[in-house]
């Protein structure tokens, strides 16, 4: 088996979780081709792409709340988020379902997004923004909200709780938030957030992910053909005909068949209505 039939083995075999991080592999590849300016060394990513805070852009750009949660401006914006997500995807998939993780994940995209967005129109900044950490920070708090107390064991640090490694995450946004990626941190910060009411909604009831679920299931049925239904002649005056019957026994030895037929016989009209014959033939099959 060559590298890319494993490739694909995993991507078939590796669930939700997998693919989400293809897909996030697969986009960064392609802004290599189409996005990356060698002359500046800069990825410059197009408005239909990229998040923008201008409603004039984003308003007729719906969907850009989604696809800049899997779009990065470098390999190790990719790499770090790549095994962060990882990590919170194995412990999350522990307790819940794929479509609980991929309604998360896209949810979360989105809320972090609209957040991202108001902020950033309300404080008068134009800019955009691409990376799926907010998706990444939803999926990990949602975990850390349902399970603190995990144990976590981390190389050269021993066990920790996992909410030790989620606080310390949040304190460095928080930390970093008045630097150069103010964007970026308000979006993660979101993310955690929705994570939080992902959870605690799930507990009270009501799972959100279905939302995602349900939109998904619908498009999945637009594109999906409907089995054809052979077409069926009617005649007004047909006759059905009707069916030989035949007896119920299957091949047998000639005795054990007329005793079946003599027993069948006696359960559908008693011992009277036996002849001499059946009655005798019974009497000796019996000794």
């Amino acid at each position: 088996m060559n590298i890319l039939d494993d490739l694909k083995l995993q991507y078939k075999l590796g669930g939700i979780a997998m693919r989400v991080i293809y897909w996030n592999i697969a986009c960064f590849l392609i802004s290599l081709i189409f996005f990356y300016q060698f002359s500046s060394g800069q990825f410059v990513f197009p408005n239909w792409i990229a998040l923008s805070s201008d409603p004039q852009v984003f308003l007729f750009k719906p969907w850009t709340f989604l696809t800049y949660a899997f779009f990065h401006y470098g390999f190790l914006h990719l790499l770090f988020n790549m095994m962060v997500l990882n990590f919170a995807s194995n412990l999350f998939l522990t307790f819940f379902s794929q479509k609980q993780y991929l309604g998360l994940y896209i949810l979360g995209a989105i809320f972090a997004g609209v957040a991202f967005s108001l902020s950033f129109y309300f404080l008068n900044i134009s800019a955009p923004i691409v990376g799926a950490s907010a998706a990444i920070m939803a999926v990990l708090v949602a975990v850390t909200t349902y399970q603190p107390l995990m144990n976590i064991r981390l190389m050269l640090i021993g066990n920790v709780k996992l909410w030790h490694i989620t606080g310390v995450i949040l304190i460095l946004d928080l930390m970093q938030f008045r630097l150069d990626n103010m964007g970026g941190h308000i979006s993660h910060l979101a993310g955690a957030v929705f994570g939080f009411i992902f959870i605690k909604s799930l507990q009270q009831g009501t799972d959100l992910s279905k939302i995602v679920s349900k939109v998904l299931d619908f498009f999945a049925n637009l594109f999906r053909k409907s089995p054809a239904t052979p077409f069926t002649k009617v005649h007004k005056n047909y006759k059905k005909p009707t069916e030989k019957v035949t007896s119920r026994i299957v091949t047998k030895d000639k005795t054990q068949q007329q005793i079946d037929e003599i027993l069948d016989k006696i359960s559908q009209s008693g011992y009277d209505c036996l002849t001499k014959e059946e009655k005798e033939f019974l009497f000796k099959a019996g000794k």
